[in-house]
């Protein structure tokens, strides 16, 4: 009844050429726009009997939202805010927003809320980082298994791929800098250049196995034979990238988390994987010559596998 007076009410509907004109029956204007007109409004109850809105409903003057916005049929409310980055710490920032939000929502089931914006494209770009990961390390173990013809030594190849992130996070702790999405796409981009050194190791010791036989002398001199190719790559290339490290322009600090995720990551891993690979190297091959002697012991008692005798 409040609606059809200060609304209108829907009587009739006229077409006129291609207007569809609808006739509505309403309070006079003067009348809409006075609050007392609200006040005064009878309202016919169920019995018939014509009451005052104020006996049925109490009335509190508010300021309502001039538009409505809605998702999946859900009234939405925005909440926005621009973050100076230079002293915050986006991630630390939600994280708090959340439980904060979390605790007050407790008491409001019906309300759910979700962080949009740079928020919601960081989750879509932390998805598609994972998937890219994954389909990076498929590719680069296929590459080197196929030359080495083995399934093994393209393990001992990437498993100084982590040492490269632990060196990329250490970088970022020691200038000061804060791990972003290019940061992470510096991550990404290390993993091709920190197989390079261990590549060059496992072919050596390859090699050299091949010519001479000895296992344990391959894998001892591979080290000191190729440390000048190896630290000299890495040298070159956090060198290269120096320059970008410490440039003050504001066009290079957009790309700055990456170099420092390339350069103090390849120079971790490079350390590493000096001492890392050659023991991998041996590790695998012991694995090897137990499984190898499990099957020859599995052959020499072949009735253990059906129980008999």
């Amino acid at each position: 009844q409040v609606r059809e007076a200060f609304y209108g009410y829907e009587v009739q509907r006229i077409q006129r050429g291609r207007d569809d004109i609808r006739v509505m029956v309403r309070y006079p204007e003067s009348d809409r726009k006075a609050i007392r007109s609200l006040d005064g409004f009878m309202v016919t109850n169920t019995n018939g009997y014509r009451v005052p809105l104020s006996t049925i409903a109490t009335l509190i003057p508010e300021t309502s939202p001039a538009t409505i916005f809605r998702i999946d049929r859900n009234r939405t409310i925005n909440v926005r805010a621009d973050i100076n980055k230079q002293n915050t710490n986006m991630l630390v920032l939600q994280n708090e927003l959340r439980e904060y939000i979390d605790a007050i929502l407790e008491s409001y089931p019906d309300i759910a809320y979700s962080m949009e914006g740079e928020a919601k494209e960081q989750r879509q770009s932390f998805g598609s980082l994972g998937w890219g990961l994954l389909f990076v390390m498929f590719i680069i173990y296929s590459l080197l298994a196929i030359p080495f013809k083995s399934y093994w030594q393209p393990i001992i190849v990437m498993a100084v791929i982590p040492f490269g992130a632990i060196g990329a996070i250490g970088g970022h702790w020691i200038m000061g800098m804060e791990l972003t999405l290019i940061s992470l796409l510096g991550m990404l981009a290390l993993i091709g250049i920190v197989v390079n050194d261990s590549l060059v190791l496992v072919d050596f010791i390859n090699k050299r196995r091949a010519e001479t036989g000895d296992l344990i002398k391959s894998v001892s001199v591979a080290a000191s034979a190729r440390f000048r190719p190896v630290i000299l790559t890495s040298l070159t290339t956090f060198l290269g990238l120096m320059p970008l490290l410490f440039e003050q322009s504001t066009q290079a600090q957009f790309l700055i988390p990456m170099a420092v995720s390339l350069g103090f990551g390849i120079l971790f891993a490079t350390v590493i994987t000096l001492l890392l690979v050659p023991i991998n190297y041996l590790v695998v091959e012991d694995c090897g010559r137990w499984k190898r002697a499990f099957k020859a012991w599995l052959g020499y008692h072949p009735n253990q596998q059906t129980g008999e005798g």
